[in-house]
């Protein structure tokens, strides 16, 4: 989907903000976010609520017949997709502290989403035209172009709607099986042979495959490119990194920071070498290739310092054109004051709300978030540009490291130390995953021809009511049944923080090596012009979900080249886009409904079936590849039955 053929729904005359839009955009933002905390804390599952909340706005507004249907839809997705953002930076580092044997307030927790929001809002404002209009085409933007094809069929109707119901039926009943059945396993992997599991347990070798359709859409959205070279860092961590630290160290503990790894490499399996060492190579990629992107991007940093300059000095008569509606932001003026006050209640919330010790360290806590958070905003909108996957925990790794350190340089260090930290790591993950998720509905919203001035306003009312809500939650979830302990919350990303964290503030270390042989790689791919942030983001993301990145995006690939005729291919191609926006819409949708049965009990898991035998992989596994390329078969003639016009 690029500008030349997404259809403009929206004039100047259609409906955007109304009290209908506002008022179901604030309750998705609040049901959102309660239940993306709670099951995100509950049973591990963090969920993406924007193509749920598009779905439930389409269905709702056609119901009531609304008139200008789809302007009111996108305020209310832009304003309830707040909840996901909001909670991936809450829950990601605030349960931390719990898990620690800490202590954090409620007001502590809501300033810390609240600010951090804020901030991701308005660091990425500046941005919105090169990513969303300058950058059209170039990037493939997979969540937007589903959430764009959900707010369309509501207003179109026919057969591009026909095609969205059932690609969306197909692929969520999959998912729904998957996760509440077990009828086969969501991950296939090479072990379910027993030579791929001695080869597993010898070399430290596996291939490994998730098989829902909701990541098979996304790898046909994403395209061959950019998965082929996401799959590329993948490869080169899983077959050649992972096996040398296995040879090169087997016999050996390394612990390089400090988390009390007692098994030596040989003993650990594949999985456990990449969370423990690997992935860090990916996190320093990343880092780096986010600080190279911001330097090639110097040009586009000093247009939006320009813009902002040129507010100031514009006279009031000469406002934008009225036919320059569907690029106008909120004012310059008005992103600099909200960025200066912001960082002064930043500012005021560390130095006077129990997060530092004095004015001093509260003045580093603020330079860092705001180095951090300005530096990192542009990584998360390319990684969702790209790939659709925000990698806000291995930046908000890097973020606790270098807080950290700098807090201890100062003077703050043991439990006080790791309270300050984590809260200041509150602020950069919510902001950059504010960011990551803004760039979306920004995509979304030009695609549709919105008023991205009323989306930005708007986003600030749906980010304090997600903050409120999310604070609230966690404070009763901690009371009720508590992070540590028998029948404790799961929450994995923020007990991976805790394990980073406390050695970090009791006199431990960084992987420093790690991340500088990820640094290098990713100067070594920017001077070879390959795109190194596509190529470190697939060095963290695990092996099992990119590749069927590649698989969507091969099949992508053959729909759209097999006929001579190009409109044909364009016409096969937009089909297929249809039938992969379907399946991680149905996917979003049923992944939701199968969280919420697993939280409240329900138990259709197929126990015995999903059981390895002896020796063996479970006949779940072993059956797997079977409906995998079923789907796969389905999705290729469905996508190539198109009549020539």
């Amino acid at each position: 989907m690029n500008a030349e053929n997404s259809k403009k729904k929206v004039n100047d005359a259609s409906l955007e903000v109304t009290p209908y839009s506002v008022t179901m955009g604030l309750l998705m933002a609040v049901l959102f976010s309660a239940a993306a905390a709670y099951l995100g804390l509950k049973v591990g599952q963090v969920f993406e609520a924007a193509i749920p909340i598009a779905i439930i706005a389409v269905g709702v507004t056609g119901a009531l017949g609304k008139k200008d249907g789809i302007g009111q839809n996108v305020i209310i997705q832009s304003i309830g997709a707040c909840s996901g953002v909001i909670v991936a930076g809450a829950i990601f580092t605030l349960p931390a502290i719990y898990i620690l044997g800490l202590d954090v307030d409620f007001v502590q927790m809501f300033l810390s989403s609240l600010l951090g929001g804020f901030l991701g809002i308005l660091f990425l404002i500046p941005f919105r035209k090169y990513f969303v209009k300058e950058m059209d085409g170039k990037y493939p933007f997979p969540e937007a172009t589903a959430t764009t094809q959900v707010l369309l069929s509501g207003e179109e109707g026919g057969k591009s709607t026909r095609i969205l119901l059932v690609s969306g039926l197909v692929g969520g009943l999959y998912d729904f099986v998957i996760a509440t059945f077990g009828a086969w396993s969501e991950t296939l992997s090479s072990t379910v042979l027993h030579v791929g599991q001695v080869i597993s347990d010898k070399a430290k070798v596996v291939l490994k495959l998730n098989t829902g359709a909701a990541v098979l859409g996304l790898g046909y959205i994403v395209g061959l490119k950019y998965a082929f070279i996401i799959c590329c860092g993948s490869f080169l961590i899983w077959f050649l990194v992972i096996p040398l630290l296995n040879v090169f160290f087997g016999t050996e503990v390394l612990d390089p920071m400090g988390t009390g790894i007692a098994q030596t490499v040989g003993a650990m399996s594949p999985d456990e070498i990449f969370k423990s060492y690997a992935r860090h190579i990916g996190i320093g990629g990343i880092a780096a290739a986010g600080i190279i992107g911001i330097i090639r991007s110097f040009g586009v940093i000093k247009n939006a310092v320009g813009l902002a300059v040129g507010e100031f000095t514009r006279k009031k008569g000469d406002a934008p054109a009225s036919e320059e509606r569907a690029q106008r932001d909120l004012p310059m003026r008005n992103i600099v004051f909200g960025v200066i006050l912001t960082l002064l209640a930043v500012f005021a919330f560390f130095a006077f709300g129990g997060v530092v010790e004095n004015v001093w360290q509260a003045l580093l806590a603020v330079a860092l978030v705001a180095l951090i958070a300005f530096l990192f905003t542009t990584v998360t909108a390319n990684a969702i540009a790209i790939v659709g996957s925000n990698p806000v925990s291995g930046m908000t790794i890097m973020t606790l490291i270098i807080t950290a350190l700098v807090l201890v340089a100062a003077g703050l260090k043991g439990n006080a130390g790791m309270v300050a930290a984590l809260l200041i790591g509150g602020v950069v993950c919510t902001a950059l995953s504010m960011a990551g998720g803004l760039v979306t509905d920004f995509k979304i919203g030009f695609w549709i021809g919105t008023t991205p001035a009323r989306q930005e306003t708007w986003k600030f009312v749906g980010t304090l009511v997600s903050a409120a809500t999310v604070g609230a939650v966690m404070l009763v979830l901690n009371k009720t049944y508590g992070f540590t302990g028998d029948g404790a919350l799961v929450a994995p990303q923020a007990n991976a923080m805790a394990a980073v964290i406390q050695p970090m503030m009791n006199g431990g270390s960084a992987p420093w090596l790690f991340y500088g042989i990820g640094a290098l790689i990713a100067v070594v791919l920017t001077l070879c012009r390959v795109p190194a942030l596509a190529f470190c983001l697939g060095m963290f993301i695990p092996l099992d979900l990119n590749l069927p990145l590649l698989v969507g995006g091969a099949i992508s690939w053959y729909v759209g080249s097999r006929s001579s005729d190009a409109s044909l291919n364009q016409e096969r191609s937009a089909k297929g886009t249809l039938i992969a926006s379907g399946f991680i819409a149905g996917g979003a949708l049923m992944g939701v409904v199968s969280a919420v049965l697993r939280f409240a009990g329900v138990d259709w898991m197929l126990k015995s079936w999903n059981t390895a035998m002896p020796g063996g992989a479970s006949p779940a596994e072993m059956v797997a590849i079977v409906p995998f390329l079923l789907l796969c078969t389905y999705m290729v003639i469905a996508s190539m039955k198109v009549k020539k016009q």
